[in-house]
């Protein structure tokens, strides 16, 4: 089921197929909204949430407000977060900063949004690792570049582990191929004392004694005692 409607000159369709799932972080209520729609009409999958903190227990960082209270969240996984600058109680670069430090989470891409075009501001993002700046009122050609270059990301993402993926199916192949090699090679050939047989055996035990046998000392003391 599709719907179609027109902003900014834009042909937009929302689908049911839902790729990329995006974080929305924004204290205010009208903002968040706006963004929300936008990631919706650009088919994306959309956890909105109105403060850092939030966005922190959403990802499970912020172990302070999980002792206290229950996630409340589903625990998708997340492949984009577009969070507000300004907010109470954690700003967005705050944030930033939360998710770059995370083992987990540091390579998502995290997209900073303000009402202010303050250059320093941008700066400082962009170099704790912020994907991109965007000044508000956030468009959909804005939500569509970022869409755009993270499905890719995404995509090429794929494209290396199911590589990795083979590579660990072609070595654990061979593993098991050098394994039954070794299973099925023949039993390794015994040695000839082992392997002679009994007719030699019985040969060696009835024959005459040498020489040298009957010349030693001790043998022939033997023999004279015995005459």
């Amino acid at each position: 089921m599709r719907t179609t409607e027109k902003i900014d000159g834009y042909d937009l369709s929302t689908s049911d197929t839902e790729e990329v799932h995006v974080l929305a972080v924004d204290d205010s209520l009208v903002d968040r909204k706006v963004i929300e729609r936008l990631l919706r009409i650009s088919s994306c999958k959309v956890t909105a949430v109105d403060s850092g903190r939030r966005a922190l227990q959403y990802l499970g960082l912020d172990e302070e407000i999980q002792k206290k209270e229950t996630n409340g969240f589903d625990g998708l996984k997340v492949d984009l977060i577009i969070t507000d600058y300004c907010m109470p109680g954690m700003t967005g670069y705050e944030l930033l900063k939360k998710v770059k430090e995370s083992s987990a989470f540091r390579e998502i891409p995290v997209v900073i949004m303000s009402s202010e075009n303050v250059i320093a501001r941008i700066d400082r993002c962009l170099e704790e690792g912020a994907e991109d700046f965007i000044v508000k009122p956030v468009k959909l050609s804005d939500v569509k570049r970022i869409i755009d270059y993270t499905t890719t990301e995404l995509r090429e993402g794929e494209q290396r582990e199911g590589a990795r993926a083979r590579r660990r199916g072609i070595n654990k192949r061979k593993q098991r191929e050098g394994d039954d090699d070794l299973s099925s090679s023949p039993p390794s050939t015994l040695s000839s004392s082992a392997s002679s047989s009994p007719s030699s055996s019985i040969q060696s035990a009835t024959a005459p004694l040498s020489p040298s046998t009957l010349d030693s000392p001790t043998r022939r003391l033997k023999m004279t005692s015995s005459e």
